[in-house]
């Protein structure tokens, strides 16, 4: 039979990659679906986005199953105010936000004159009605850009979106550093409100970051606030959420962050590991990533009383924390640390966890 050509046509839902930040959807958590008395910054549950926190009350950070109805969402990241500060102290910080590797944002053509707008939308939910700033900074050259956006009405999803102009200073180094960050301010003590927004690209200044900020997120602990379907692309216009397939989008943050052992919603007890005796007393074995990290990335494992069992040859021996002896962006060698394991050189077998062992590797922005 003669073959037909396929229109171009019928490739039109294909995926095209053009949402700049990574799980906008909230659909993966691998930390955890939920991190409680959160009073400091970093990433406690759904993965990429971690809140900048100081001296701004505590919360417990979570992954929620509340989102705006009919939109395909099935995930929210959610902040609950568990601990209040009504009375914020001059560096006080409390940001959502996402930070983006250089070698991603080449596209937007920054730092020429031919420099791409981008456009942000995103679906968000709180009790804080009132004003927000939303900041882009260009971390590679100390610039920044910010908008204002206010929240209606109270506990309802609403949709936002904000365009900002491309910039045609600064040209954002291609590397697997932190190029960009977006943020959205939910806290800001006077100290990043003393000067003017900058509407356009500028030199950055933590005066002027927070300007017109009238929303403390932290003032009640009746406070809660919901975000979902975050979506930065280059362009005047926003297009639909992109939403991508769950392996597509897990393997994208398994770049940065891996949970090897007790995942959410998986088995916490198992074999995780083939290890080999290379002496009499000491076990190593290899972890293969499934996806190549951004960078060498840190381990952290739980230790504690027989956490771990080497089982060979009709045998069993635990033992009780996992060094590392390399590490590399596609794969860790990993080895026993006690001297509880003993066995004949060159004997293989299995490495096995109990309900307390955990290991992660991390290599975050």
């Amino acid at each position: 039979m003669p073959i037909t050509k396929i229109p171009s046509a019928g490739f039109s839902d294909a995926v095209n990659f053009r949402n700049i930040l990574i799980n906008g959807d909230m659909s993966i958590a691998q930390r955890g679906t939920s991190s409680s008395s959160v009073s400091t910054a970093g990433y406690h549950s759904v993965d990429r986005f971690r809140i900048a926190l100081e001296n701004a009350g505590t919360f417990t950070v979570s992954q929620s199953t509340d989102v705006p109805t009919g939109q395909g969402f099935q995930k929210s990241f959610k902040l609950d105010c568990t601990t209040a500060d009504t009375s914020l102290v001059s560096g006080a910080i409390n940001t959502f936000e996402q930070r983006i590797e250089g070698q991603n944002l080449v596209y937007l053509k920054k730092g020429t004159s031919n420099a791409e707008s981008v456009t942000v939308s995103f679906w968000v939910k709180t009790n804080k009605t009132g004003t927000y700033v939303f900041e882009l900074i260009d971390n590679d050259n100390s610039r920044h850009i910010a908008k204002t956006f206010t929240v209606d009405s109270s506990s309802t999803w609403e949709k936002k979106t904000l365009t900002f102009a491309g910039d045609t200073s600064g040209a954002l180094t291609y590397d697997n550093s932190t190029a960009m960050t977006v943020r959205i301010w939910l806290s800001a003590g006077s100290s990043f409100q003393g000067g003017t927004l900058p509407s356009s690209w500028v030199s950055a200044s933590g005066s002027n970051r927070a300007v017109g900020q009238t929303v403390n997120i932290a003032d009640s602990t009746d406070n809660e606030w919901y975000i979902t379907g975050v979506q930065l692309e280059a362009g005047q216009t926003a297009s639909e959420f992109e939403f991508l397939p769950y392996d597509v989008n897990l393997n994208r943050c398994l770049r940065y962050f891996y949970n090897l052992i007790d995942r959410p919603g998986g088995d916490s007890e198992g074999y995780f590991a083939a290890g080999y005796m290379y002496s009499g007393d000491r076990l190593y074995f290899q972890i293969p990533f499934f996806v190549e990290m951004r960078a060498t990335p840190t381990m952290s494992a739980a230790s504690g009383t027989d956490y771990y069992t080497f089982y060979r040859d009709s045998a069993g021996d635990n033992f009780n924390e996992i060094l590392t002896t390399q590490l590399r962006k596609n794969y860790a060698m990993l080895r026993a640390a006690d001297s509880h394991i003993s066995g004949t050189a060159g004997q293989a077998g299995g490495v096995h966890t109990t309900s307390n062992s955990k290991v992660t590797f991390s290599a975050e922005l």
